[in-house]
């Protein structure tokens, strides 16, 4: 474990950037799953929304694991940076709920936005740290759509 990253989970909006930080890079590059994981619970899901092609969707659902097989052929041959744009975080005592609307992009400074979506963030205060317990996202399309509060 890198010392560096229990600043990544001290406070929320840091544990958002970590995660965005931990997926985004050029292609062929190695992700850096070994921080993913200390930010997530072991037991953390992350589950994905897939829009079927006549539109009805399904759920998938991801351990970490599962989550980074999924993506890496993906990340192997495309450039890609999810970058939050606004967020909003809810607490009760020792839960929290995050929510992040964010831009896929090809660089970070790219004009061109691959894809808008919101990512639903649960998390829990341990052991002087946050935690992430779940990830629920979805991406903006015809008909689905958010304001930036």
């Amino acid at each position: 474990m890198n010392p560096q990253w229990n600043d990544d989970v001290r406070e929320i909006p840091s544990v958002i950037r970590a995660i965005y930080e931990c997926i985004s890079g050029p292609a062929g590059a190695p992700r850096d799953w070994e921080r993913f994981r200390f930010l997530h619970r072991p037991e953390a899901l992350s589950l994905r929304t897939v829009v079927q092609p006549d539109g009805s969707t399904r759920a998938h659902v991801f351990d970490q694991d599962s989550y980074i097989r999924d993506v890496e052929p993906f990340f192997a041959v495309n450039d890609f940076y999810e970058i939050d744009i606004a967020h909003r975080i809810q607490r009760f005592g020792q839960v929290a709920h995050a929510w992040s609307l964010y831009e896929a992009r090809t660089s970070p400074d790219s004009p061109v936005v691959l894809k808008r979506g919101a990512n639903s963030i649960q998390l829990c205060f341990d052991h002087d740290r946050w935690w992430v317990v779940s990830t629920i996202w979805d991406n903006e399309r015809e008909g689905v759509r958010f304001d930036l509060w």
